[in-house]
C-alpha cells in the first residue's frame, strides 16, 4: 500500500539528520560551556574547552591519517584523553579501536593487524606494551603520544596530543551520510580462539547512550566515576551518554579500593559502573576505608549475575544497585533489572533475589526473548525453562570484521543469538542461568553453575566463587568450585559442601571444592576456560 496523500513528504536537511553521538559534544558545549566535563587528579576542563580540544584534534587527526573507513587505535587506561578520542576520532569519520591495555603484546599485534590501525594513540603507561607489539605487528600506524604527568620522558611516538590539542584549526566534524556507517571496533576476549571484531555504528552509538539516561534516570550533571574500563565496548557508551546530559566524568588511572572511596568522599561521585569483583572489593574493603560515605551513590555493575549476597552489603555503604546484562555486540547494556512500584517493600533478601535478574530490554532495543535455539520458539515464561538469549534491535552490532561466516550465524533469522541460556520469568524479566558452553550436564540433568554461585555467596566467608564441570567416571560432569575466601575465614570445603546441601537441591552439589585465587579478565569476569583445564586435574 503506498502512502496516498502523503506521498511526496521527503526527507530533507530540514527535517533529518543522521544519528551520530558527536552531536551530543557540540550541544553539551552550547548549553553547558562552563560546566566540569572532564577531572582527572592533575587536570580539569569544561564543556566547551573539551569541545574545542576535540575539534583541533580531529583537524591534526585528519592531517595524519585519519579518515573514513580507517581505523585509529587507542592504548590507554580511564585517562581524559581517553573520553576526548571518543570524540574527536569519529569527527573525522575514521573507526575507534579502543585496545584492551592488559592483553600481552602479541594480542595487541593481532588487533593492529586485524583492524589495519592507521593511527595509535599511546599512553605512557602503555608505552613499553605498544612498542613491543608493534615490533610484532605488520601495520605500522603513525603513533602519538599521549600526556601524563606520572610518566615524564615516557615517548614513542612521532607527535604529541597535547600539542594536536592546542593547535587551534578551523574543523567541521565529518557528520557520516549514513548513520549504519561504522563508530568503533571493539574486540572480545578470544578466550577459545582469535578474538573477533565486533563493529558498532553511529546510530546504535547514539540510540544506546540515551538509553543509559532513560535506563538510570541519570538526570543533568551526573557526576560520574571510571572504574568500567573505556575499552570496554566504549565505556557502554557513556562518554557519549555523559555529553548528552552535560556530566562530569572523573577519570580514575587505576581501579584501587583506596582511589574509589577517596573519589566517592571528595569529588561528589553520584554514579558508576563496574563488574561486581569491584562490588566485592569495595564491600570487603577495610571499615576504616568504607567510613564517611554521605548521600546515595549509583551503581551499575554487569556480569552474569552479581551474587544476591552482595545487594544488602552494598546497600549498608549508602549504595543503590541496578543490574544490567552488557554485551560487546550490544554496545554494552542490553537489558535492565528495572526496578518496581512495591519491590522498595520487599524483605532484603527478596528484594535482592529480584534485582539480581537481568531484567527487562533496554529503553531503546527493539526485542529480547529466551528460545529454543533451533527453532527460535520463545520457551515458556515460568522461570524455569532454559532457553538461549536472543536480541534484535538498533543496538545490535553491524557485525565482526572480516568474518562473514560468523556475523551470518550470529544475525541468522533476524535474532542476535548471544550464546546465554536464561529462563524469562512470568512477570517478563529474564535471568541467565549459565553459558551455553558453562552449563553442567551431570547424569542427565542440566545443573546452572550460576545458581550454585549465588549460593556459595552467600556464606559469610565466600570473597568469590566460580563453578566449573569437572569430568566425572560415573555422573560424565560433576560440578566443581573454586573459591577465595576472606582473610580471617574459618569455613574448608565441608563447611562450603554442608551449606550448598542445605541450600540446594543435592543433585547440584559441587563434589570438589578449590581454594586459591581465580583468574581473572581486566574486566573482571572469572576466566571458566581456565578454570575448566584445572578442574580436570584438580580437586
Amino acid at each position: 500500500m503506498g502512502l496516498g496523500i502523503y506521498s511526496g513528504l521527503d526527507r530533507c536537511a530540514a527535517n533529518y539528520a543522521p544519528l551520530t553521538p558527536i552531536s551530543f559534544l557540540a550541544r553539551a558545549a552550547d548549553v553547558f560551556p562552563d560546566h566540569s566535563a572532564i577531572v582527572d587528579a592533575a587536570t580539569g576542563q569544561t564543556w566547551r574547552e573539551t569541545a574545542d580540544r576535540c575539534r583541533n584534534l580531529a583537524a591534526a587527526l585528519c592531517q595524519l591519517g585519519a579518515a573514513e573507513g580507517r581505523t585509529v587505535s587507542i592504548l590507554a587506561p580511564n585517562v581524559p584523553a581517553m573520553m576526548e578520542a571518543h570524540f574527536a576520532v569519529p569527527m573525522t569519520g575514521a573507526v575507534l579501536n579502543t585496545i584492551n591495555t592488559r592483553l600481552d603484546a602479541r594480542a595487541v599485534a593481532y588487533i593492529l593487524d586485524h583492524g589495519e590501525s592507521t593511527i595509535l594513540l599511546v599512553d605512557p603507561e602503555c608505552a613499553p606494551l605498544a612498542s613491543e607489539a608493534l615490533s610484532l605487528a605488520q601495520a605500522s600506524p603513525v603513533i602519538i603520544d599521549l600526556p601524563d604527568a606520572e610518566f615524564p620522558g615516557v615517548a614513542i611516538g612521532t607527535a604529541d596530543w597535547d600539542t594536536l590539542a592546542k593547535t587551534e584549526a578551523v574543523f567541521t566534524p565529518i557528520v557520516p551520510a549514513d548513520e549504519f556507517a561504522p563508530i568503533a571496533l571493539s574486540y572480545t576476549s578470544g578466550t577459545t580462539g582469535a578474538p573477533k571484531g565486533v563493529v558498532t555504528h553511529h546510530r546504535g552509538a547514539y540510540l544506546n547512550a540515551v538509553s543509559n539516561v532513560l535506563a538510570w534516570d541519570l538526570g543533568h550533571h551526573p557526576r560520574y566515576l571510571w572504574t568500567l574500563p573505556m575499552f570496554h565496548c566504549n565505556g557502554w557508551c557513556f562518554p557519549w551518554t555523559l555529553a548528552a546530559v552535560g556530566g562530569t566524568a572523573i577519570c580514575l588511572r587505576r581501579v584501587r579500593e583506596d582511589a574509589i572511596f577517596k573519589a566517592l568522599r571528595e569529588d561528589a561521585v553520584t554514579h558508576f559502573c563496574a563488574a561486581p569483583i569491584v562490588l566485592s572489593m569495595l564491600a570487603n574493603a577495610h571499615e576504616t576505608l568504607r567510613t564517611g560515605l554521605t548521600g546515595t551513590v549509583r551503581v551499575m555493575p554487569a556480569a552474569a549475575t552479581p551474587p544476591a549476597a552482595l545487594h544488602p552489603r552494598m546497600e549498608a555503604m549508602v549504595v543503590d544497585i541496578t543490574l544490567v546484562y552488557v554485551l560487546t555486540e550490544t554496545f554494552g547494556p542490553s537489558v535492565v533489572a528495572a526496578p518496581q512500584p512495591g519491590w522498595g517493600d520487599l524483605t532484603p533478601a527478596a528484594r535482592a533475589s529480584v534485582m539480581a535478574r537481568q531484567g527487562v530490554r533496554y529503553p531503546l532495543q527493539e526485542g529480547v526473548m529466551i528460545a529454543d535455539p533451533t527453532t527460535k520458539t520463545p520457551v515458556p515464561a515460568d522461570g524455569a525453562t532454559i532457553g538461549e538469549i536472543f536480541m534484535r534491535g538498533n543496538i545490535v552490532m553491524m557485525g565482526y570484521l572480516k568474518d562473514r561466516d560468523a556475523t551470518e550465524t550470529a544475525l541468522d533469522g533476524g535474532w542476535f543469538a548471544t550464546g546465554d541460556l536464561g529462563v524469562m520469568h512470568p512477570d517478563g524479566y529474564l535471568q541467565i542461568r549459565d553459558r551455553s558452553k558453562d552449563i553442567i550436564i551431570s547424569g542427565g540433568e542440566n545443573i546452572s553453575s550460576i545458581e550454585i554461585e549465588d549460593v556459595l555467596y552467600t556464606h559469610p566467608d565466600v570473597v568469590t566463587a566460580a563453578v566449573v564441570a569437572r569430568p566425572d567416571p560415573r555422573w560424565g560432569e560433576s560440578p566443581c568450585a573454586f573459591v577465595e575466601l576472606r582473610a580471617d575465614a574459618r569455613a574448608d570445603a565441608a563447611a562450603l559442601i554442608a551449606h550448598c546441601r542445605a541450600n540446594m537441591a543435592h543433585f547440584k552439589i559441587p563434589r570438589h571444592i578449590v581454594f586459591g585465587p581465580i583468574p581473572k579478565t581486566s574486566t573482571g569476569k572469572i576466566q571458566k576456560f581456565a578454570l575448566r583445564a584445572r578442574a580436570a586435574t584438580e580437586g
